[in-house]
């Protein structure tokens, strides 16, 4: 961190279920002196808001249209179906897309799963979002198929969930404006790929101070029959009188 960076704010975005902490922490431990602004963001509107220039960089749930970002993927979640506890899927450890072909599944307008087949029956309706679905879900109107991390985030306790072992996946990635590349934005990346403080992979590390050359002691210069030579002003001594 240069002096010109203290007492900056580095803004992060993150969309839903993606949680942020543990580089956060990391980031908090290395730069004390530049806080981090964190902002939740429906999946959505993350890559608008960095385009906007309204935060700094994001994490983002792939697919995403990457014109004018720069983007690192990250890690892939497990799908799983929300359903009521008393539910027939409930008594299994996981279930197969297949399992679901007689069940109405809610398609929220804010799904972050590319699917190619919507698994089950079309519900009545799409919910505006994953936690107006999940309400849906607990009156018994339906099921839904998440990323396990929203699961976790819109916990009831009278639902539960379960893996669907063949559904489509939806990966977490770190996205930011490429034009907006900021010695910040890299020492997050370098936190993200879990690189040391030490690490000659982030920032360019500044050249070392040059040495002052020492001077070498000149030796007396040798005569070429290896004799050393005698100084100039080196007096000769006269014979002693007998």
């Amino acid at each position: 961190m240069t002096d010109g960076e203290t007492g900056k704010v580095f803004r992060l975005a993150y969309a839903p279920g993606v949680t942020p902490a543990k580089w956060v922490n990391v980031w908090t431990e290395r730069m004390p002196g530049v806080p981090v602004a964190l902002a939740a963001v429906p999946a959505a509107e993350v890559v608008g808001l960095l385009r906007d220039g309204g935060a700094d960089a994001g994490f983002v749930r792939l697919p995403v249209d990457r014109d004018g970002l720069s983007v690192i993927p990250l890690y892939v979640e497990t799908t799983v179906v929300v359903v009521p506890k008393d539910h027939a899927v409930a008594a299994a450890d996981e279930v197969a897309v297949a399992d679901l072909a007689d069940d109405e599944v809610f398609h929220p307008l804010d799904d972050s799963i590319e699917w190619t087949d919507r698994p089950g029956l079309p519900a009545f309706t799409r919910p505006a979002t994953t936690a107006d679905a999940v309400e849906m879900v607990a009156a018994g109107t339906g099921l839904l198929l998440v990323p396990q991390s929203l699961a976790r985030l819109h916990h009831r306790r009278d639902l539960t969930y379960r893996p669907v072992t063949d559904a489509p996946q939806s990966q977490v990635a770190l996205a930011w404006p490429t034009d907006a590349t900021t010695g910040l934005v890299e020492d997050f990346i370098g936190i993200v790929r879990g690189r040391t403080v030490n690490s000659s992979r982030g920032r360019t590390p500044a050249p070392p101070a040059k040495k002052p050359a020492q001077r070498q002691a000149q030796k007396p210069a040798q005569a070429a029959s290896g004799r050393r030579a005698v100084p100039a002003n080196r007096r000769k001594k006269g014979h002693r009188p007998r």
